[in-house]
């Protein structure tokens, strides 16, 4: 279980890696359990001032991983389940360190929403980004419709959640999801640049920078995501939330029934 998720430290930056390449880094529950963990001590040790986030194989992370879709390990219900994977989203971004994320092939789902929680976004060129939950009968559920909206807008949201559809990596910089692309070969070395570059600096101003930036769009994702919460926690329940798990278990195309 400890090799699902890479922790390193280089001087003021921690590197976390997410290492499940053989699932296009899918979260199940081990994973995220782990990945929150190494995450909560990053955010809380005081001797780094910033996080990377990146991830060994081809994709950053393709979500939550559809053999447990639906599954619940605490045996908690849908809303405690929700809200306990949106407080790591909430951490990460209201947290006193920049987060870095490297981004390449499949950012999907809630992978996708990982990478929105950090500050800085650098991808290469593989780089397919997707809000698909409605594809599987439900919706963003970690602050993917709040983040999305602050980087890209209102409408180009609606477009991504609303469709499923995945955007490459130029139409992510054209858009403003991610904030730097490199040829594939580039990505490590650019984002490592980048996050050194960052970690180098005070953290105290560092901190106080994020702060007041943040002020711009915080609060509002912050109640946005817990609508998020509330929506899911009906959606859950709805026939056709049960039709796309079906089609899923029996690789068969979902047919909806829902209004």
């Amino acid at each position: 279980m400890a090799d699902l998720i890479l922790s390193e430290r280089e001087g003021a930056l921690r590197i976390l890696t997410l290492n499940r390449p053989d699932r296009h880094n899918a979260m199940d529950d081990a994973m995220s359990s782990l990945f929150q963990k190494l995450l909560g001590e990053a955010l809380e040790e005081t001797e780094t001032s910033t996080i990377l986030i990146r991830a060994n194989g081809k994709s950053f992370c393709s979500g939550r991983d559809t053999n447990v879709l639906g599954h619940r390990a605490r045996d908690e219900s849908d809303f405690h389940f929700v809200r306990r994977h949106q407080e790591g989203r909430l951490k990460m971004q209201e947290s006193t360190k920049p987060i870095v994320a490297a981004l390449k092939g499949g950012a999907i789902g809630g992978g996708c929403e990982l990478a929105l929680a950090a500050d800085i976004r650098i991808s290469d060129t593989t780089l397919k980004l997707a809000l698909p939950e409605i594809l599987y009968g439900v919706l963003p559920d970690t602050g993917g419709t709040q983040m999305m909206t602050a980087l890209i807008g209102p409408s180009r949201t609606k477009f991504m959640v609303m469709s499923g559809q995945k955007i490459d990596a130029a139409t992510a910089l054209e858009w403003g999801a991610v904030d730097f692309v490199v040829a594939p070969g580039e990505l490590d070395a650019r984002a490592l640049e980048i996050a050194r570059d960052i970690a180098a600096r005070p953290p105290i101003n560092l901190a106080l920078a994020k702060e007041m930036i943040n002020l711009m769009h915080g609060p509002t994702i912050r109640t946005g995501t817990r609508a998020e919460l509330y929506a899911q926690s009906y959606l859950f329940k709805t026939d056709d939330y049960q039709e796309a798990r079906a089609a899923i278990r029996e690789k068969r195309a979902p047919s909806y029934k829902g209004k």
